[in-house]
């Protein structure tokens, strides 16, 4: 569909729904053809503002209007003449409505995740955004724009495609740049982690505002950085695949220190877990449990390497 049609259509939409007799069904089927499309969207809401410009003028009408009008007559007139006005606007080539103007920034919005918590965040551009535990996240996007700030926490983006308009996502000292794919980003203070599902994504220290990239990242690479330094892991699918496996509320390890995996729980728990010595922290384990069942985590450990364990309704201390 054509620019100058799309434009059309959403006038219709438009003054459709101004009328008295506008009906939930009519409002579904809006925001569908509103969602097929983000020039849909841009459309609607470049005509729905100039709309709304107009109106507020409108509220001054009654003194150039006849007078003697009865009240009935000037109810009618003003949305028929406002609706007038932009179809005629469009079919004089709509030379107003169509010069590039920013969308509203629907999307300066800040988003948190309690312990143990998960969301999705919608982003107007049809970008999405699963956010896990603890998370801090703060969004600046539109159609043209396209900005977030991971503040702590982690998330995992599904972006979507558009050539002339790169997603940024700021992570303390890195810079995650993205055009179309799926890769999740952690932080935990000064340490950033990039994994990436599909596509391709850069990682640049932002601190250094002539550098080189300091990673350019593919399917199935793990990049870890802290201050300077930047470290890519060797590719791995599987690898990939197991750091996000907080999606489905799961925790994988693989011949991971009981410390390490502890420290892991405890970000999805209020119940926190202590080890009593450096030696029991060294144990290595291994497998998939359930991110928010500490108490099955804590028995299958007593069960497997005979450690104590000492419950209390908000902790749990292990020991050898």
């Amino acid at each position: 569909m054509s620019a100058e049609a799309i434009e059309r259509r959403a006038a219709l939409w438009l003054v459709r729904r101004e009328q008295p007799c506008w009906s939930p069904e009519e409002q579904t089927a809006l925001d569908a053809w509103l969602d097929e499309s983000m020039a849909h969207k841009a459309a609607y809401w470049r005509l729905e503002h100039g709309w709304r410009e107009a109106d507020r003028i409108g509220a001054l009408g009654p003194a150039t209007l006849d007078e003697e009008a009865p009240p009935s007559r000037t109810a009618r007139w003003w949305p028929l003449a406002a609706a007038a006005s932009l179809v005629g606007v469009l079919a004089l080539g709509a030379v107003e409505l169509a010069r590039p103007r920013p969308v509203p920034v629907v999307a300066d919005q800040h988003f948190v995740t309690p312990v143990g918590g998960r969301r999705v965040v919608p982003l107007i551009d049809g970008s999405k955004v699963e956010l896990n535990t603890a998370t801090t996240m703060r969004t600046a996007v539109t159609a043209e724009h396209r900005e977030v700030w991971l503040d702590q926490g982690e998330a995992y983006f599904e972006i979507a495609h558009m050539e002339d308009h790169p997603f940024v996502v700021h992570a303390g000292s890195r810079t995650v740049t993205v055009l179309g794919t799926k890769f999740s980003v952690r932080r935990e203070g000064d340490r950033v982690t990039v994994s990436v599902v599909e596509g391709r994504v850069k990682v640049d220290d932002a601190r250094q505002v002539d550098a080189v990239p300091t990673a350019i990242l593919t399917a199935g690479d793990v990049a870890v950085a802290r201050g300077p330094a930047t470290l890519l892991a060797a590719k791995s699918e599987e690898r990939v695949a197991s750091t996000l496996a907080w999606r489905g509320g799961m925790l994988n390890f693989d011949r991971t220190s009981l410390a390490d995996a502890v420290k892991e729980f405890n970000r999805y728990n209020r119940k926190q877990i202590t080890i009593a010595d450096a030696e029991t922290g060294n144990i290595r384990i291994g497998g998939t449990f359930q991110a928010a069942n500490v108490d099955a985590f804590v028995r299958l450990l007593h069960d497997a390497y005979g450690l104590r364990v000492e419950s209390g309704p908000d902790s749990v201390k292990i020991s050898d």
